[in-house]
């Protein structure tokens, strides 16, 4: 299935992480053609690059639909889509779906974990009831299992193994 790939992010710091009761950091928000994804290791630049072994938000990915809905929900006037500070923008793949799965996009292989749960700070990120509004939904947090680089625009997105989910 082809899905766009909008924006490539990456922060070479943490604005929010660690900063309980205290303002956040400024670290900036790069928009990138591409970025090189490292098995294991994360985004070459990026904040969590090398974090921690088996670290689970290696690559993180977040929708246009979904962040339009918020704006629209909110009445925002007009609405960063980085301020989620998510590293991949994509268009047109539910992301709740790859919770789970082992998948590739742009030729680079993915294990999708976990939602990217959204924080308090999104409602200073963003605006007041972000958070609320992106509960469910506030993206996906996912291992880099092979080496490669994720390009903007289209790109093929293939499961290779689906979500394991215990019966009810």
């Amino acid at each position: 299935m082809k899905i766009e790939i909008v924006a490539l992010r990456i922060s070479p710091g943490h604005n929010y992480k660690g900063r309980h009761g205290a303002p956040p950091e400024s670290h900036p928000l790069l928009t990138l053609p591409e970025i090189e994804c490292v098995a294991g290791r994360g985004i070459r630049g990026d904040r969590y690059f090398n974090h921690a072994p088996d670290f689970k938000g290696q690559i993180t990915f977040i929708t246009v639909e979904t962040l339009a809905e918020v704006q629209g929900i909110l009445k925002l006037p007009s609405l960063d889509f980085g301020a989620a500070r998510r590293n991949v923008l994509t268009r047109g793949v539910d992301l709740n779906s790859l919770i789970g799965a082992t998948f590739e996009l742009g030729g680079v292989t993915f294990e999708g974990v976990e939602e990217c749960k959204p924080c308090y700070w999104m409602n200073a990120a963003i605006a007041p009831g972000a958070e609320k509004q992106l509960r469910g939904r506030g993206g996906l947090r996912a291992k880099i299992l092979g080496d490669g680089v994720l390009k903007t625009g289209w790109a093929d997105l293939r499961v290779i193994q689906t979500a394991v989910r215990p019966a009810a």
